[in-house]
């Protein structure tokens, strides 16, 4: 069981919504430590001065692009001389972008989304993972998608960001096991949550939006019962079984008649004056 008491635990994405509340939940264990990269300096000083006023004063904010590799490893080499090795490391950072056909994405579109959702959590995880294997102890956690399973129109660059960082999450898992010791990695699959990431989505029949607190909550307990991957909600775990014992098209009619298949064809997503500002100044 991993323990999040005593540890260093650092969280992509961690100064607003989902992130922001594992990391509180964190610091209410006991965390000896908790680091946060995110790209919102803004969002950063905020959280940073919320969770003093609470009286934890074990808080560490870097402000850091995951869409860079250079800020990845200059970030990581201070946070390993400064503070020590990272025990559980949270992949949450990640954009959406949707509400439109394939053919319409920019080039920068795509290469935003690959870079954040897919390539970012990949060397995040590079930059920590030998100092976890010396130790022979350590947990990822990386935030994938309940479209790691399903088709998503309208939002096809996303669902396949969320199926690549699927795939390489559950191979990292059994290389890691095959390395022994206390090491872990549990791949997280949400439905849509009720935050502004994912605003003006339409919750499918069955699967309505899920709310921020309980998923957090979910995430901090499926860690400490070192769960593989964690589906939310529970029923979502039908989806991959049906997929493989109906005939595609069949499928198909399944999908689209509980709206999984319009579900993004009203997405928003963050207003502008929210989503990622261009920025790269570090913050301690």
């Amino acid at each position: 069981m991993s323990k999040i008491k005593g540890a260093n635990v650092l969280i992509t994405g961690g100064a607003n919504g989902i992130g922001k509340l594992m990391g509180l939940k964190c610091l209410q264990e006991s965390a000896a430590n908790l680091i946060i990269w995110d790209i919102n300096e803004e969002n950063l000083d905020k959280t940073s001065k919320e969770f003093s006023a609470k009286g934890y004063k074990n808080v560490i904010t870097f402000l850091v692009d995951i869409a860079k590799i250079d800020d990845i490893e200059k970030a990581a080499t201070e946070v390993l001389l400064e503070i020590g090795n990272i025990d559980i490391l949270i992949n949450n950072a990640g954009i959406v972008a949707g509400k439109q056909n394939f053919w319409d994405y920019t080039a920068r579109d795509i290469e935003k989304t690959i870079s954040i959702n897919v390539n970012g959590p990949m060397h995040v995880a590079r930059v920590f993972l030998k100092d976890m294997i010396n130790q022979r102890r350590g947990h990822v956690v990386n935030i994938a998608s309940a479209s790691s399973f399903i088709s998503l129109p309208k939002g096809s660059v996303y669902a396949s960001s969320k199926w690549a960082v699927f795939g390489w999450s559950e191979s990292l898992r059994l290389e890691l096991e095959d390395e022994g010791g206390d090491l872990h990695v549990t791949t997280v699959c949400p439905s849509y949550i009720d935050t502004g990431m994912f605003k003006g989505v339409k919750a499918p029949l069955l699967f309505p939006l899920l709310q921020p607190e309980e998923v957090a909550n979910k995430v901090i307990a499926a860690i400490k019962r070192n769960e593989i991957i964690l589906m939310l909600p529970e029923k979502t775990q039908i989806v991959p079984i049906l997929k493989g014992l109906m005939p595609t098209r069949v499928f198909d009619k399944v999908a689209s008649f509980i709206g999984v298949y319009t579900s993004m064809s009203s997405f928003e997503g963050r207003p502008k004056d929210e989503r990622i500002p261009d920025k790269k100044k570090k913050v301690k």
